[in-house]
């Protein structure tokens, strides 16, 4: 079972592979966390069912033996379209699966090879059966995300058969650590849990640390809202990451590490469990790995939800069993990081892409990307747009191509009016910079930053004095509260947010806003306080009118804030039925049956019910 050399790795791919290709067909079952909300599991379980017994169909529920034939893959990217299925060799994308499709897909596609029509995706008039075929998908450039989708999420043999591990291999019996530190370096490789560190540069500096004991760290932690990058790397290619790892680990001398993953993500913590049991059975983490002398012990921390704990310092307290509060730095992590000693921490999608790196070369890395941001970056789509989903595309791709190339536009052909990039520590950019490059120096220079990446776009019927309230909201309820600036200035800037958005404000509470977000930004202690007012500064900059309408006219452009709406009852459409005044709760609306009823908005709380509940359509709303 457990595998000594590279030469054993090679043959053990070699001898899966051959496996893998003595089946006639595989169904690949999108099972990722948003294809199991929308029932992929009951999909799966009667895709099993119904291919027990045919003939080149295999099921294999052994948690050592690879998963061929009807196997559970990772995020096939298209969450808006789930549950999804991939049939091969056809090279069928299935789309909107449902358990009464099984019987059919089994009976055309598995036996006789002929396609389900219906359940392919439509682009406008065009149909595409094929994931080259679907613009989502084709557009992409697939680095970290390589696999997912296309293996057994869940089986370390299908890793091996696509080239898992050979990094590792490489690594430990070609290189030195120095060399494999190098080559990192060369690739220009940035950190991409949002600061965009050099990862080399940072390896570097553990490495050369006088203390011989160190740690490698992962950051799994993902907190922003919208944001399931991360996630669904863990869930979908968890040995990739781990093998990233690993590597790392040998070029810093590192024995021991950690993965903390927050406890939202329960399927994350499964899979990667089974992954770390499995690359211990095989050799590859513990004690001798490949027989190479490298040692590398991995263990998993849940987190507890705190979204500060996403912040370095904070993060190793918490792995301590300390509460997750950010220190005063110096000394950096990488001098003093978990427990007092030098430690290597990135996020998931940095480890990921350092297999790539070693087995391929720094060249060929920089190649994709731009100059200064080198690679790819992974993002989730979500928001006001027609495709909603994991993407990855080459540095520099433009805020146009991802939202009208790759997401296909805007749902119901609402006009655009912004995206909010990096989360609740972001910025919200506007149509004039749709065509901005999207990397680390430039982002920064748009008074945004690129964060984990999470992108949620939004169209003319955004409020965006609540989105900015909603942020703030957010950051102020995660605020640790150990520093003033951040505690009691989120707070403050909240309030008056809240007051805005009320119909309660004033001209003056925009300066006011203003004066306290420089001043939370300059004084904060760690990055999640120094951040948290770019959502309100950048749409404050960007759109200081909708602010000034919302105090001035008491006006709500987007028609969002319910403090600001009146309802109104159009008499030439109202028949008097009386069925709005029977459910109004406040007892705001008054009339005689079979004669126009009145709204009286000095006592309507705004609830809308008597909007919903109009079968005349009368009832219309004013800002």
């Amino acid at each position: 079972m457990r595998i000594n050399s590279k030469e054993e790795l090679l043959n053990k791919k070699a001898e899966i592979e051959q496996l893998i290709n003595g089946f006639t067909c595989r169904v690949l079952v999108c099972s990722g966390t948003g294809c199991m909300a929308s029932g992929a599991q009951k999909i799966y379980d009667e895709m099993v069912r119904l291919c027990e017994g045919i003939d080149g169909v295999r099921i294999e529920m052994q948690k050592d033996i690879p998963h061929v034939g009807v196997i559970k893959t990772g995020c096939q990217g298209l969450c808006e379209l789930g549950p999804l299925m991939r049939i091969e060799p056809y090279g069928y994308q299935y789309v909107h699966v449902q358990e009464e499709d099984c019987l059919e897909i089994v009976e055309r596609t598995i036996r006789l090879g002929q396609p389900v029509d219906r359940l392919f995706y439509r682009h406008g008039d065009e149909v595409c059966p094929k994931p080259e075929d679907i613009p989502f998908l084709n557009r992409q450039t697939r680095i970290v995300l390589e696999n997912c989708g296309k293996i057994d999420a869940e089986s370390i043999d299908e890793y091996i058969a696509a080239g898992g591990f050979a990094a590792l291999a490489k690594a430990v019996t070609e290189m030195t650590p120095q060399e494999v530190i190098d080559e990192v370096t060369r690739s220009g490789l940035r950190g991409r849990g949002g600061a965009g560190f050099p990862a080399g540069k940072k390896w570097s500096q553990v490495a050369r640390q006088k203390e011989k004991t160190r740690y490698v760290v992962c950051n799994g932690d993902e907190g922003d809202p919208g944001a399931f990058m991360d996630g669904s790397v863990m869930e979908g290619d968890p040995y990739k990451m781990i093998e990233g790892m690993i590597i790392a680990a040998y070029a810093v001398g590192a024995e021991n590490g950690y993965i903390y993953v927050r406890a939202e993500y329960p399927l994350s913590v499964a899979r990667l469990r089974l992954a770390i049991s499995q690359a211990e059975k095989y050799g590859l983490l513990g004690d001798n790995i490949l027989g190479s002398g490298v040692n590398f012990h991995l263990h998993i921390n849940r987190g507890a939800g705190a979204f500060v704990c996403g912040e370095g310092s904070a993060l190793t307290s918490s792995i301590e069993g300390n509460r997750g509060m950010p220190r005063v730095k110096p000394p950096r992590t990488v001098e003093k990081g978990l427990w007092g000693k030098p430690t290597v921490l990135n996020n998931v999608e940095t480890y990921a892409n350092v297999p790539k790196i070693i087995v391929q070369g720094a060249d060929w890395f920089r190649t994709i990307g731009t100059e200064g941001s080198p690679g790819t970056k992974t993002f989730s789509l979500t928001g006001a747009i027609e495709n909603t989903g994991l993407i990855e595309v080459p540095m520099g791709t433009t805020l146009r191509e991802i939202i009208y190339d790759i997401g296909g536009g805007l749902k119901s052909g609402a006009a655009f009016k912004g995206v909010q990039i990096g989360g609740p520590s972001g910025g919200c950019l506007i149509e004039d910079q749709l065509d901005a490059p999207l990397d680390f120096d430039s982002v920064k220079k748009l008074d945004a930053i690129m964060g984990s990446g999470g992108l949620v776009v939004m169209d003319e019927n955004t409020c965006m004095v609540e989105v900015a309230r909603f942020f703030m909201s957010f950051t102020q309820r995660e605020s640790c509260g150990k520093c003033v600036p951040c505690r009691e200035g989120t707070k403050r800037m909240l309030e008056i947010l809240e007051k805005i958005v009320a119909g309660n404000g004033e001209m003056s509470d925009l300066d006011e806003l203003e004066e306290l977000a420089t001043m939370v930004q300059s004084m904060a202690l760690c990055g999640l306080g120094k951040s948290a007012p770019l959502p309100v500064l950048s749409t404050m900059k960007r759109f200081r009118q909708e602010y000034e309408e919302h105090i001035r006219d008491k006006k709500c452009r987007a028609k969002v804030c319910t403090a600001l709406r009146q309802f109104h009852i159009n008499p030439e459409f109202c028949i008097g039925c009386g069925k709005c005044a029977k459910n109004c709760p406040a007892g705001a609306i008054s009339g005689k049956i079979k004669s126009p009823y009145h709204i009286n908005n000095d006592v309507c709380i705004k609830c809308g019910s008597c909007k919903d509940n109009c079968n005349f359509d009368a009832i219309y709303v004013e800002m």
